[in-house]
């Protein structure tokens, strides 16, 4: 049955994990809310200014998903709740357009299994890494075959683990961060990800810090996606000396991230962090298990 207001949270992701390049992704407990209610007309509120216009990434996917339904899309008021920063490396273009999406079909009653969310949204990203943990929560790896069918793999997340997010005051552009990237690299390099991402996945599942420290190594993107955030090596330097057992740049940047077992761990590596630049942001999160709520 159509409704007439549907809200919409969406949880932050970090992908790569550092060694699961455009692979892995991981939902934590920060996220985006979206309100869509029918209205006379559109209307945006919640959100910075520049966003606060028919341009707004959610709006722009509800309106390009509902008439895929075969629906011609109503005037909404659109009202959003942001906690994820705009940073960049949190998957805030991902909650939009998993909100956009989820939005048009409830609001035209129509049902959606999240498996068919995922794949919706990873045609609309591009890439099935951030949506596929912001629908599903936990801990997620996937890929697309070459007939565009997204396949993923969910696993768990110890509780012990937390992660400290350190948001520097800039961002990098998703375009410049790929364009650093190498368009080959050495089959060494190759079996290098290989025998480490199934090890980080294992460390992540099991709370195994030794195990973590030792796999989450990467020599794909984050040598070359460094000198793009100015922070990064004092930073890494910082929370690895305060206890965390692994640093990776979270996306692509600029937010990187700290994994910590348990509480005390997180707030020292918090603190360190901001010793390093008190206008760094740090959030100190856990695993989100259950993924985008509708109602």
């Amino acid at each position: 049955m159509p409704r007439d207001r549907v809200s919409v949270w969406v949880p932050a992701t970090s992908a790569n994990l550092g060694v699961g390049f455009d692979c892995l992704g991981l939902a934590l407990t920060l996220g985006n809310r979206f309100t869509f209610e029918r209205a006379e007309e559109s209307s945006f509120s919640g959100c910075e200014p520049r966003f606060a216009n028919p341009g707004n990434l959610a709006y722009t996917t509800y309106l390009e998903a509902s008439r895929a339904l075969g629906v011609e899309p109503s005037p909404v008021a659109l009202s959003c709740e942001t906690g994820i920063p705009l940073s960049g490396g949190l998957g805030s273009s991902s909650t939009c357009i998993v909100a956009g999406i989820a939005a048009a079909h409830a609001l035209a009653g129509v049902e959606v299994d999240r498996r068919r969310l995922v794949g919706l949204a990873s045609e609309r990203e591009g890439h099935p890494d951030n949506v596929a943990p912001a629908v599903l929560g936990g801990l997620t790896s996937s890929f697309m075959t070459e007939e565009g069918e997204v396949v993923c793999m969910e696993a768990p997340v110890s509780d012990a683990w937390r992660f400290v997010a350190v948001c520097p005051p800039y961002e990098v552009r998703t375009e410049d961060a790929r364009r650093v990237m190498p368009p080959s690299v050495p089959l060494a390099t190759a079996v290098w990800q290989m025998g480490r991402v199934a090890a980080t996945c294992h460390a992540l599942e099991t709370g195994d810090g030794g195990l973590l420290a030792k796999a989450c190594d990467d020599r794909l993107h984050e040598p070359y996606r460094r000198p793009l955030i100015a922070h990064y090596d004092r930073c890494r330097t910082a929370c690895l000396g305060a206890g965390a057992s692994a640093f990776w740049i979270s996306g692509s940047g600029s937010t990187m991230m700290a994994a910590c077992l348990g509480d005390a761990c997180a707030a020292a590596v918090e603190a360190a962090a901001r010793g390093v630049d008190p206008g760094l942001r740090t959030f100190a999160l856990s695993c989100c298990a259950g993924g985008t709520s509708i109602r």
